[in-house]
């Protein structure tokens, strides 16, 4: 089995230094990977990507990361990746990352994700510019996610999100928030590709667990809804199971 560390909306400034390593440095013997499920900076700005990259340089274990609106929000998502990239943390869009993990190859897939909604309350393409490309942008989105699940081989798959895929995840937060904290696309993306779990942030106020239509196991890692450092699960042939 493969030990996962889980956690989302971090929301690092320029004062967060110390808030993440001690507990890292505890747990590290018991890690085989870190995910990080966006939201990585208060206010997205480079700055506060330095404090976290600063954090998780030199960890025994692999980290991956995806962003978050917050890391978008001042146009500087670029920098943040790379600001983290140069700490070897892998930053995906669309993207895969392939490690292999006691004696297993661990493929995470890896997307921001978008709002759109869910069955019988979303999106769709048509009527005015702005809310077709609304939700075309949540179509782009899950079909780079299948696309990076298939991208490369792996015994397990994880999808690393930081929209939330399923309504389960959201329960807690305003039905009405719902079409911009996630899209029904991203969890058809998630059960053609394969995975074997999908991570999460973005909904705060949410529910810690859900699954997939097909069945997939879906957790909110969002570190106000774990409320620790960071959430723990084994992977492997088996359903994933949480590590309390």
């Amino acid at each position: 089995m493969i030990r996962v560390a889980a956690v989302g909306d971090l929301h690092f400034g320029e004062d967060s230094q110390g808030r993440l390593r001690p507990h890292l440095d505890a747990a590290s013997g018991d890690l085989d990977v870190l995910l990080l499920a966006g939201d990585l900076t208060y206010r997205g700005l480079p700055e506060e990507a330095e404090v976290l990259a600063s954090e998780l340089e030199g960890l025994p274990f692999p980290v991956v990361a995806v962003l978050g609106n917050h890391d978008y929000h001042h146009d500087r998502e670029v920098e943040i990746a790379g600001t983290l990239a140069s700490r070897d943390v892998q930053v995906l869009e669309g993207t895969a990352a392939e490690l292999e993990v006691r004696g297993e190859r661990l493929l995470v897939a890896g997307v921001k994700g978008f709002g759109g909604g869910f069955a019988g309350a979303c999106a769709t393409e048509f009527g005015e510019p702005q809310v077709r490309a609304f939700a075309a942008e949540a179509r782009r989105s899950a079909e780079s996610l299948r696309t990076a699940l298939a991208s490369k081989d792996g015994s397990c798959r994880i999808a690393l999100l930081h929209y939330a895929p399923v309504e389960g995840t959201l329960f807690g937060e305003h039905p009405g928030l719902w079409p911009f904290l996630g899209s029904y696309l991203l969890a058809e993306a998630v059960d053609v590709g394969g995975a074997a779990l999908a991570v999460h942030g973005h909904a705060h106020g949410g529910s810690p667990e859900a699954a997939t239509p097909g069945g997939t196991p879906v957790r909110n890692v969002a570190q106000s809804v774990i409320g620790r450092p960071f959430a723990m699960f084994e992977v492997g042939e088996a359903r994933p199971a949480l590590v309390q």
